[in-house]
Order: C-alpha cells, then structure tokens, then sequence
C-alpha cells in the first residue's frame, strides 16, 4: 500500500531546495514570499542559492542539502525549486531511510521524477507533481498553477479534465467531439481506479534498467514533456513499448508536451498522434491534453495517489 505523507497545516516547515540547475536569488525569494504568506515557515536550503557551473552547487553540496531536509524532522515538505538536469548524479548518494520512517512530500516536477519514481519504486511513499518556483509570478500575484499547488499542499484537489483522441484514415487522429475525460483522486480502488504514475517522457526513459524505474503495471500512466524533437518522442514511446512498460497499463493519461521541434523534412506527426499510435493496440483508456507538465496550468497530480479514469458523453476527468 503507498503511503501518503500527512498534507500541511498552517505553520508547518517546508525546505526549498535545488537538485540539478542553478536559480537565480530573486525567484527563491519570491517563492519564500509565497509559501510564507500562506502560514508556513521556510528554510533556504544551500543548494537553493548555490553555483556550480551549470548546477545549483556540486554534487556533494545538492547531496548534503537534500539529505539535511529528509532527515530533519521538522521539515514536512521538501520544495524543489526547479529542473533542469542533475537529479540523477545525487539520487543513489542520498540515505532515505529516515525519509521512510516519517515521510514528507517532495514536491516538483521534470528532473524531480528521478526522486520521485525512486521513492516511490523503492519505498512505497507518494509525492506531488507540481509547478515549481521557476515559474511562480511575482508575489503578491498568483495564478491558477500556484492556487492549485497551494491547495494540494494543503490536501485539496481539483478534477482534471481531457479529450480523447480516435483514428482517422491516413494515419491520423481527431478528438471525439463531446467525448472527454476526467481524472479524479480517489479512496477507491476498483474497475478503472488505480494508482497514478509516470512524469517527464524523457526522464522516464532515462530511468530504464535502474533501481528508479517506473514500475507501470496496473497502473495509470502521466506523461509530459517539453523542447523534445518530435522523432524523440517517438524513439521514446518505442522504447518504453519494447521495454513492456506501455503493454499493462490500467489507462494513459498525457498532459502537456510544449515547445516541441520538427527537421525541415517534417515528421508528419504531432506529439499527440505519435502517443495514440503506440498504444492503440491496447485496450485501456487514453485521455490526452491534461493540464499539467511544462505548461502555463501545471495542475498537481499524486504519484501513488489512487486515482479513477472515467470516461462519458460529455466529460472524461482523471480525478483523485
């Protein structure tokens, strides 16, 4: 059974940290304006404000950081900053064996999905997907990312809403019109209810054959991704669909796949329709087009939460 860490209260401690690329100090600041103004207290953890190069500190420092705020009691949330590349050299220095004992959320998304498969693979312990200060406006001004990751923080979680994709002659494919899709967190685990998984395409793939690899079966699956070329897509939908990680899925559910490039000699594809191809032998239910991922409404999403996939008429929503 996963676990869920307790969600926050008001005066709680969070830790802001940074596990891949450097941020500049403005943006740290005002995402400890944010956090503060909704009643929590904050550490700047050292790798928040640190260089190194490309990184937002060595190795060593990101490690010793991250290690401070899993083994520090008081820390009930850990706040990646933001990705970028770097998780995955830090990832098997880290001890999370107080981590299991009392686990807190670990918050973030792109380069964050090392972590979070990793804890979840290898201690059952859920985490959150969500929009990260990188992206924060200025305070005192909010969005609907911020509301809503304020709201999870908190344990509050709205129903995301897709569309489905169908077929068409020539190889493409078409949203069914008035057919939709909901995605909704859940207690429940039965008929087309199961626990949500998944993150960044590209990290995901990254992960194969590691102690961090997603484990898909009977699972719904979140992808995302973002400045990919759109035959990188496909060579990595290929991929997971020979390593069997695309064969036993409960339902796929894909979110935003922004900034994408094609050659001048174009792929003849969107990202959308490059997903749709490789899994339209299977038998579960795809809703495509969830806001969440590298995109202006990144919603938050529970990895290891227990979600239910339904489909009508009217609307599909992947819900919690």
């Amino acid at each position: 059974m996963v676990i869920l860490p307790k969600f926050l209260q008001k005066n709680d401690t969070i830790a802001l940290v940074c596990t891949a690329r450097k941020i500049d100090f403005p943006l740290v600041e005002n995402a400890r304006k944010h956090f503060e103004n909704w009643g929590l207290h904050v550490i700047v953890g050292e790798s928040a404000t640190a260089s190194f190069h490309q990184f937002s500190g060595d190795d060593e420092l990101r490690t010793r950081d991250f290690q401070m705020q899993l083994d520090n009691p008081d820390v009930k949330a850990i706040i990646c900053l933001r990705g970028g590349f770097g998780t995955a050299r830090i990832v098997d220095r880290l001890d999370f064996s107080e981590f299991a004992k009392n686990p807190k959320w670990i918050v973030g998304y792109s380069d964050v999905t090392v972590i979070q498969n990793h804890i979840l693979k290898n201690y059952n312990i859920a985490s959150l997907h969500a929009e990260m200060a990188l992206k924060f406006p200025i305070f005192p001004n909010t969005n609907e990312s911020l509301n809503a990751l304020r709201n999870a923080l908190f344990g509050i979680f709205e129903p995301l809403e897709g569309q489905i994709l169908r077929h068409c002659e020539g190889g493409t494919t078409e949203a069914i019109h008035n057919v939709h899709g909901l995605l909704r967190l859940t207690a429940r685990n039965d008929g087309t209810t199961a626990e949500l998984v998944g993150g960044n395409l590209a990290i995901l793939c990254s992960l194969l054959g590691s102690s961090s690899e997603v484990d898909t079966t009977g699972k719904i699956l979140f992808l995302e991704d973002v400045g990919e070329w759109l035959y990188a897509i496909d060579r990595m939908m290929t991929t997971l669909k020979r390593a069997g990680n695309l064969e036993k899925l409960a339902g796929l559910a894909v979110g935003q796949f922004t900034n994408l490039k094609d050659d001048k000699t174009s792929f003849g594809k969107s990202a959308y329709e490059i997903i749709a191809e490789h899994v339209a032998d299977y038998d579960y239910p795809v809703i495509f087009d969830i806001p969440a991922g590298h995109c202006e409404i990144n919603m938050p999403l529970i990895f290891g939460g227990i979600y239910e996939m339904s489909v009508s008429e009217k609307i599909i929503i992947l819900r919690l």
